[in-house]
């Protein structure tokens, strides 16, 4: 389904910082300060075996991102995954999977800002403004700062690219900066440092004496909960609609974030590490939630430790922005193609922004924001992103293999390797690889125990995909005969 020629369309502004800020911007946040620590309770023995995980969880991801940087050079358009799954495999496919994805990230962006209150109330607690921070314990007013937050970013990203870029990339820099001050002080304190402050401060004796053997499972368990850590780079692709010579940059700037992305997190977690015992964290993480900001109270003054709150904090809400335009761009391309109303792919013509797949995207994470203060649920809607994104790079793998049989001429406007040989040795790597990370996420997701079975996210993103199904079954009728 096309527009008339006279309508007003996405406007291609984004240059590669902006691109490479949105992939960023999209894969870090404050679970920088959180998954390398916990990591040490959701898989109870890696140890010190979290650096080699993490570089393990960065093969699936560069070879993901290596079908993305490929597609987006032959088809660089809005809504990403979808596109290329829908013109390279099949419709339906494309469509229901970027459905459970939109879904996922959605239902993701309202935990984010429901769980960015509680960072604001920490850092009033650490500036002993007592009564502030009561105040934000209060369940409402949780609730409504959640909501204040949510439209804010849907009023800056309505507003145009040129804002949304005045917005993005000063959030990038400032966290980066920020989060430069933990490994600074990861790599200048040691152990011994950290044992003595221990004792000074909590007057706590601690001895570094166990150690830890390698285990195969434990150590495959640990690289598929951080291969999580990756998600994100796919919104580059989406904005593929908006990007300035989109045939070169897109490929570039999925690359260049998936890379800053990967060594950032090593880097930061490297500096953890080096200035606290891991049995110490593993210890601390089997009786109680801790984070980065925790651990280096102990080590630096509390001056300091509200520094890095706030890093913590603006790292989760730069998440913001780039998801909001990821997820509404996926909106804008099914109403593209006809599956969802048409009125959805219009474009304001001041701004030139899909403002109502914007609204409708911004009113389903509120729903996020909601199941999240009256379920205290925080995990399920991760956790169904997860699967999401893990299906989604399989299909991208799977796409790059199948689309010169489906679409050469497609397939010809590749600029990522000139060597087809090697760009499926590289896609069939990459479901090997992917297959078995999803394999072990819905394992370890179906043998947890919980209360229902709707607690299981495999068994919610089925019932996702099944909504969606209908959903293409109702519209199909439609769009074949428009």
């Amino acid at each position: 389904m096309t527009k008339p020629a006279s309508s007003p369309t996405l406007s291609r502004q984004l240059g590669l910082l902006s691109l490479t800020a949105t992939g960023i911007c999209s894969m870090i946040g404050a679970s920088i300060y959180i998954v390398p620590i916990m990591i040490q309770r959701n898989v109870p023995g890696i140890g010190p075996y979290v650096l080699p995980a993490f570089l393990l969880a960065a093969v699936p991801a560069l070879l993901a991102a290596f079908a993305y940087a490929s597609l987006s050079s032959a088809m660089p358009q809005a809504g990403g995954s979808y596109v290329f799954a829908s013109r390279g495999l099949h419709p339906y496919l494309g469509f229901v999977a970027s459905f459970s994805q939109w879904f996922g990230l959605t239902i993701v962006i309202g935990v984010i800002c429901y769980v960015i209150v509680p960072f604001f109330r920490d850092i009033a607690n650490a500036l002993d403004w007592i009564n502030a921070a009561q105040w934000l314990e209060t369940g409402w007013v949780r609730l409504t700062l959640a909501l204040v937050l949510l439209w804010t970013f849907v009023g800056i990203n309505m507003r145009g690219l040129a804002f949304y870029e005045r917005t993005l990339i000063p959030l990038m820099v400032l966290m980066f900066v920020l989060g430069a001050i933990v490994i600074v002080a990861g790599f200048y304190f040691n152990h011994a440092d950290f044992v003595a402050a221990l004792a000074a401060k909590e007057n706590r004796a601690f001895s570094i004496s166990s150690v830890a053997t390698f285990d195969w499972s434990t150590f495959l368990s640990a690289g598929a909960v951080l291969f999580a850590s990756f998600i994100g780079f796919d919104s580059i692709a989406q904005a593929g609609g908006e990007a300035k010579n989109p045939e070169k940059m897109l490929p570039r700037a999925i690359a260049l974030a998936v890379l800053i992305v990967g060594c950032f997190y090593f880097v930061f977690t490297a500096a953890v590490y080096h200035a606290i015992p891991w049995q110490y964290i593993a210890e601390e993480a089997s009786k109680k939630d801790i984070s980065a900001p925790g651990l280096f109270s102990i080590l630096l003054s509390p001056q300091w430790g509200v520094v890095i709150l706030i890093g913590a904090t603006i790292a989760l809400v730069n998440d913001l922005p780039a998801m909001l335009l990821s997820v509404s761009r996926l909106l804008f391309a099914w109403a593209e193609d006809g599956i969802f109303p048409k009125t959805l792919a219009d474009i304001d013509p001041n701004t030139h922004t899909p403002k109502r797949a914007l609204l409708l995207s911004g009113g389903m994470a509120t729903i996020g924001i909601l199941g999240s203060h009256f379920a205290s649920d925080f995990f399920l809607g991760i956790d169904i992103m997860v699967t999401s994104m893990l299906v989604n790079f399989l299909l991208m793998c799977i796409t790059l293999l199948t689309l010169p049989k489906r679409n050469p001429a497609i397939a010809q406007r590749i600029k990522v390797l000139a060597l087809p040989v090697l760009r499926r040795t590289l896609a069939w790597a990459g479901i090997g690889c992917l297959v078995a990370f999803l394999g072990i996420h819905v394992w370890k997701d179906l043998q947890a125990s919980v209360g229902a079975w709707y607690f299981h996210s495999t068994y919610v993103w089925l019932l996702v995909m099944g909504v969606a199904s209908l959903i293409y079954v109702r519209r199909r009728p439609l769009i074949d005969n428009d």
